[in-house]
């Protein structure tokens, strides 16, 4: 076997390690349940959420983002400069007059357009999915209830404005009382909580993010180049399956759920890493303008959970600004110094 590929299968198998491994921390062990947890214990586990806020806020500015505008700028340049050599060997002043028109629509930021879009994109589909929860309400009560919680077709109390009784020691909320407001500020229905939704929308994000990091490990040429590669990605990778854990927990998606995601999640970087190793061996080429822009709609999809979900939900808990603060920029601080290598 060549030095180069044992290197690649190496890192393969240690990405798979350290990516389930990291992941499975929190979504396994009961410590880490934070609606179980009080007083100082609580406090803790706040703190660790906005760890895990600010590194997906670096994951989302310093990674994802930076690469697909990086890799989409790339392939659109690649592809007006094909445009611009087939029209200058036409030898015609018009022709030339068209090709400096195609060099100055590159200005307009296209990347950025795309990015937009996928930030719209699941806008739209979280809203269609709210307007959803609106129109049908579900019979099993909100996944965001206690478990101890009645039904919504069995009322706890039978008074005309939902209030409890004075003697009722129950703290679930009646079913006709809409749950905790969300973390825009709008009432969140009885019906199916988007908190899984949200959670997908992450997995999914996060997975396509880390195929290309493991396509960009596969494909590399050299030996030297291809560890440094993979120890940034190794340390990115396991951060982030850390705090998609902790994300995943927190949204209260079921624990077969959590397994499934994480398990899909850290095979990505491998699987992307052996088509890498196929593309290098083939002698094919990796990249194009179509996952270019695919990686683009993921960042914009990553924006999206990250400054309208995670961050609001970990800005809105009861510690002291400062201290929130300074959690969130430690874990953006470790995701940007990770991207020197990276």
């Amino acid at each position: 076997m060549e030095p180069l590929l044992a290197v690649k299968i190496g890192c393969l198998v240690a990405l798979l390690f350290i990516t389930l491994v990291c992941g499975l921390i929190p979504a396994q062990v009961k410590w880490f349940q934070i609606k179980a947890a009080k007083g100082r214990h609580r406090r803790i586990l706040s703190f660790i959420g906005c760890f895990a806020a600010g590194v997906f806020l670096g994951a989302c500015l310093m990674h994802t983002a930076a690469d697909a505008l990086t890799d989409i700028q790339g392939e659109l340049g690649k592809r007006l400069q094909q445009a611009a050599a087939g029209q200058n060997l036409t030898g015609t002043q018009n022709d030339s007059s068209r090709a400096s028109t195609c060099g100055t629509e590159l200005e307009y930021p296209f990347a950025e357009l795309v990015i937009s879009l996928g930030f719209f994109l699941v806008f739209l589909t979280e809203s269609l999915v709210l307007h959803c929860c609106h129109s049908a309400p579900s019979s099993h009560g909100a996944p965001g209830k206690d478990p101890a919680c009645p039904a919504p077709s069995v009322p706890s109390v039978p008074h005309s404005h939902g209030a409890p009784a004075p003697g009722n020691d129950s703290t679930c909320p009646p079913p006709s009382v809409p749950s905790a407001p969300h973390s825009h500020g709008v009432p969140v229905p009885s019906g199916p909580s988007p908190g899984s939704f949200r959670a997908l929308v992450l997995f999914i994000t996060l997975s396509l993010h880390s195929l290309f990091e493991g396509l960009a490990v596969g494909v590399q040429q050299g030996e030297a180049g291809a560890l440094q590669l993979c120890l940034a990605v190794l340390a990115h990778k396991g951060v982030i399956a850390f705090s998609l854990g902790l994300q995943l927990v927190q949204s209260g998606t079921q624990p077969r759920w959590r397994l499934l995601y994480l398990g899909i999640f850290a095979l990505m970087s491998p699987s992307g890493m052996a088509v890498g190793i196929g593309l290098s061996l083939s002698g094919g080429a990796a990249g194009g303008l179509t996952m270019a822009l695919l990686e683009g709609v993921a960042a914009g999809t990553f924006l999206y959970i990250t400054f309208l979900e995670i961050l609001p939900h970990e800005l809105s808990s009861r510690e002291p600004p400062l201290a929130k603060f300074s959690f969130i920029a430690l874990g953006f601080t470790v995701m940007a110094t990770i991207a020197v290598w990276a």
